[in-house]
């Protein structure tokens, strides 16, 4: 029975895997259904928490974003928070990768978040120059993640880590923008993007390490 179970979730992770890559070509956004009783495995344990990390990564950026740019108080404590975040993230990938790749990992989202901030302030003040130079680093700094991501797993294929990375920078930008230029309606449409591909990396992360540590599973 405990062989057979196992089959079932790898058949169910090696399906939802391939889940992003039909979205692309359909539009269409899937989230995997673990059941009632997936919600409480250990496949569906690292699920919930894995969201969780990406939710608030999401979540803190975007009060950061607000902050930057309406000059709303709280921001330092608002960087602190997602800063902390990508030590979270890194924590949470040391189980399976060892600490000298968790804090690399951290290092990078440490990156990402500081490049965004330069992403915001440069679209902010006007500056093109400024603006091309932060997205440059940006991308640059996006694709290293998911080099780093894809040569730890092969389950997260270098392609499907970098079209997950842009889609990312490229919603995020589009909430950034719709932001400055106070179309608050279009502001709420680009977070709900963000929120949704978020979810969809997040369930790639962890579909890819039970994939590959399904003796953890």
């Amino acid at each position: 029975m405990k062989t057979k179970t196992l089959v079932i979730i790898a058949i169910a992770f090696f399906v939802a895997g391939n889940l992003y890559a039909q979205d692309k070509k359909s539009g269409t956004m899937h989230h995997m259904s673990m059941g009632n009783a997936g919600k409480h495995s250990k496949a569906g344990e690292l699920r919930t928490a894995m969201r969780k990390l990406w939710e608030d990564h999401i979540t803190w950026t975007r009060n950061v974003i607000c902050c930057l740019v309406d000059d709303l108080p709280g921001k330092d404590e608002a960087l602190k928070r997602l800063l902390q975040n990508q030590d979270d993230i890194g924590n949470a990938v040391k189980p399976f990768y060892g600490n000298e790749a968790g804090n690399k990992l951290t290092a990078l989202l440490h990156d990402h978040i500081t490049i965004s901030a330069d992403v915001v302030l440069a679209a902010k003040a006007g500056n093109d120059a400024k603006l091309n130079d932060a997205n440059k680093r940006w991308t640059a700094n996006a694709d290293e993640i998911s080099a780093f991501l894809s040569g730890a797993n092969p389950n997260w294929p270098l392609n499907d880590m970098k079209a997950m990375m842009r889609d990312h920078l490229k919603l995020t930008t589009d909430e950034a923008v719709a932001r400055i230029k106070k179309d608050y309606s279009a502001d709420v449409r680009a977070y709900d993007k963000v929120h949704d591909e978020i979810l969809q990396m997040a369930d790639m992360l962890t579909n890819g390490i039970a994939m590959q540590f399904p003796d953890k599973f």
